[in-house]
């Protein structure tokens, strides 16, 4: 049997820190020891995440970086870009394991720097926290965990990246409204997101360079690789349409074989028939995978689908957590997604 662990947030009261603990609630090796909030310091944790109410009793801290890592084996990070260049190198101490859900540490300091518009303070290296790509995060006492556009536009490209097959890929994303956090803001304002679809950032997106990085990382050839995200009127998920333009006719037994081939040893993809849906994997850490291959046009078209606040953030910081610290892969996460 494993041992227990002490676990941290720093940054509790968002939408991801809630699910954190929602996750890590039934993780059988793992005691939430402490939630961190300056503003809502000694404020009952269950008043912010009321889904919690009877699950959980314990109120918010403001706890500086020594103290959490003096009572916790794993610290996750949930707070703003920019905020955790600040905290993460306080708490990196030899033993204290550390995953960061901003972006601060996702990419090269310099192109950080450039996408980001913020002058990066403490510049250190992190694996990419995207398992199936990255399996070697078992190893590291610190991992940055992946964007939730990226996720799912990454392991839908991935398995025709990494065999060399692709000339240019596409990416066009619909997310529930959750990812833009649980601040209102006029984009989330109801009258305005309601029966209605928003694009934004059409060719600017940050999320596309963390795309690129990791896909151009697979294969350094290409680089002509384009990302569209879109708000629909969902609370929770991503699809993603991935256009994906490969150098020779491909047929749909090809590349089923390579997906399945690529995936056969990571349990959170499921490659399917058909077309993914949200409602499959709502809640869930799975990312469902679904194509068809346009012939004509040497294009496959991939569709992925996940929950943004589960694969595409907390539960993918845990499935970190779990190979950093030797538990199984699944621990805790292997739950159906909410259908309908």
């Amino acid at each position: 049997m494993s041992d227990m662990i002490n676990v941290g947030i720093i940054g509790g009261s968002g939408y991801t820190g809630g699910e954190l603990m929602r996750l890590l609630l039934r993780h059988p090796y793992v005691n939430i020891e402490a939630a961190t909030s300056r503003r809502l310091a000694g404020k009952d944790v269950c008043d912010t995440h009321t889904h919690l109410r009877g699950f959980l009793d314990m109120n918010f801290e403001d706890l500086s970086p020594d103290e959490i890592k003096e009572r916790c084996n794993v610290v996750f990070v949930a707070v703003p870009h920019g905020t955790s260049m600040n905290i993460v190198p306080q708490l990196l101490d030899g033993n204290t394991k550390v995953i960061d859900l901003s972006a601060d540490y996702r990419l090269k300091t310099s192109v950080f720097e450039q996408v980001y518009e913020i002058k990066h303070t403490n510049p250190i290296d992190a694996v990419f926290g995207l398992v199936e790509l990255h399996p070697g995060v078992a190893n590291e006492i610190f991992v940055s965990n992946p964007g939730c556009y990226p996720t799912g536009a990454i392991l839908s490209a991935a398995p025709l990246v990494t065999a060399g097959l692709v000339d240019a890929a596409i990416f066009d994303s619909k997310s529930g409204i959750s990812g833009a956090g649980i601040n209102p803001s006029v984009t989330s304002h109801y009258p305005n997101m309601a029966e209605n679809i928003q694009p934004y950032k059409l060719t600017t997106h940050r999320h596309r360079v963390e795309i690129f990085q990791e896909l151009n990382r697979l294969d350094n050839s290409l680089t002509n690789i384009s990302f569209t995200p879109h708000v629909i009127p969902s609370v929770r998920g991503i699809l993603t349409t991935a256009h994906i333009f490969t150098k020779s006719t491909l047929s749909a037994d090809e590349v089923r074989r390579i997906y399945t081939d690529f995936y056969k040893d990571k349990p959170f993809v499921r490659v399917i028939d058909g077309i993914p849906t949200l409602s499959a994997v709502r809640g869930s850490n799975f990312c469902d995978i679904g194509f068809e291959v346009d012939t004509q046009n040497n294009r496959v078209v991939v569709v992925s689908a996940i929950d943004n606040l589960v694969k595409g953030a907390s539960g993918q910081a845990i499935q970190n957590m779990n190979l950093m610290c030797g538990f199984e892969e699944t621990e805790g996460l292997w739950v159906a997604g909410i259908a309908p």
